[in-house]
């Protein structure tokens, strides 16, 4: 299968190199380029993308705005969202996944890992890089006026072994390795993790990390 892939960028060259590296891929296309947050909205409803390499930072409509009304569109719901930033301590990371994005990346990463990147997000998988994703997240929720808390259910009503597997999950942990920790097969680990996004109403594990970290199940500084 063909992942339709649409670059949201404002810098020109930007979106350039990657519409090259991505239509170099024989399982990806480029369908569609923006180069404001409005035009990636628009386009990702014309152009039926799978999946959206979005910059946060862009005029019009930043990347975080735009991946949120991309999120809340029911007709988009299959849309992925992968953001980029220039660091890996940008504090609007822990925003653009509570607005529904699936990973992040930094921008100077290899080409390789970009592709390996789209082919993860398309494939539901969540891009959480453990030692910045929990950097970041413990950082952000320390900080006063953090906002309104993330809007879907706490893990009171999950069971333990449920607990388990969201802390892991939290970790950057993927289902193979939630399986070897736990002595579960691969197929139980990821039947758990669905069951966990179900009971939360979580769009994917990137929201898991938030809500592992809001609810106090996993302690800042612990990972």
């Amino acid at each position: 299968m063909t992942i339709r892939v649409l670059l949201a960028d404002d810098q020109n060259l930007v979106r350039a190199s990657f519409a090259m590296l991505v239509s170099s891929a024989d399982d990806m296309e480029v369908v569609a380029e923006a180069g404001t947050g409005r035009e990636a909205v628009a386009l990702a409803r014309s152009a039926r993308a799978d999946l959206i390499v979005m910059d946060i930072r862009m005029p019009d409509l930043d990347g975080i705005e735009a991946t949120r009304l991309i999120a809340a569109d029911e007709d988009l719901a299959g849309v992925k969202v992968l953001v980029l930033t220039t660091y890996e301590t940008d504090e609007h990371i822990v925003e653009a996944l509570r607005a529904g994005a699936s990973g992040f990346l930094v921008k100077d990463i290899r080409p390789a890992e970009l592709l390996d990147a789209i082919r993860t997000v398309a494939a539901g998988e969540s891009l959480l890089s453990p030692g910045p994703t929990s950097r970041l997240i413990a950082r952000f929720l320390r900080a006063p006026n953090t906002g309104a808390k993330f809007a879907v259910g706490g893990p009171s009503g999950l069971s333990e072994r449920e607990r388990q597997v969201l802390a892991l999950v939290a970790r950057g942990l993927n289902n193979p390795e939630i399986a070897e920790a736990l002595g579960l097969s691969p197929l139980t680990a990821k039947t758990h993790v669905s069951r966990i996004m179900g009971k939360l109403g979580a769009r994917d594990r990137a929201q898991l990390v938030i809500v592992a970290y809001e609810s106090g199940l996993v302690i800042p500084g612990t990972v």
